[in-house]
């Protein structure tokens, strides 16, 4: 039986053709579950903080059938109060790199001048994904790996 979440979601597939909504996988695609969908913050109350379906990698519902394990919620206690220094970088953030601070306090600077504290827990082909550290609470955030201009963890 398709998880719907809660949704009233109808399908009807003469009105899509060939028997499947746009934009979801085939049937039986990803072992029959979604992982990681609907993403943190979803429900319960909360205020959502995540991006749409379909950015970057493929967990915490990025697209609703990627892969990945969803692994637990944002850091227990706040960001360490200082700001690193920015080391240059001679070269575009790649995802090996910074898939080293997964679970880790990491200081995000972005190519528009906007920096931050992050706890990155995916990290996917283009992008990144985890809590930023907003407003004195950490918010379900992601954004795409040419966004960053350079990045520390501690």
């Amino acid at each position: 039986m398709p998880l719907n979440y809660g949704y009233d979601m109808p399908f009807i597939p003469s009105r899509f053709g060939g028997g499947q909504q746009p934009g979801f996988p085939p049937p039986g695609f990803g072992g029959g579950q979604q992982p990681g969908f609907p993403p943190p913050g979803f429900g319960g109350g909360q205020q959502p903080g995540f991006l749409p379906p379909g950015f970057g990698g493929g967990q915490q519902g990025f697209p609703p059938f990627g892969g990945g394990q969803q692994q637990g919620g944002p850091p227990s206690s706040p960001p360490p109060s200082y700001t690193p220094q920015e080391s240059a970088s001679l070269f575009a953030v790649d995802p090996g790199a910074i898939r080293g601070c997964l679970y880790r306090f990491t200081f995000i600077w972005l190519n528009n001048g906007s920096s931050f504290w992050f706890y990155p827990t995916f990290v996917g082909r283009d992008s990144v994904a985890g809590y930023r550290w907003r407003n004195f609470r950490w918010v379900y955030y992601g954004t795409d790996l040419r966004r960053i201009r350079s990045f520390r963890c501690s």
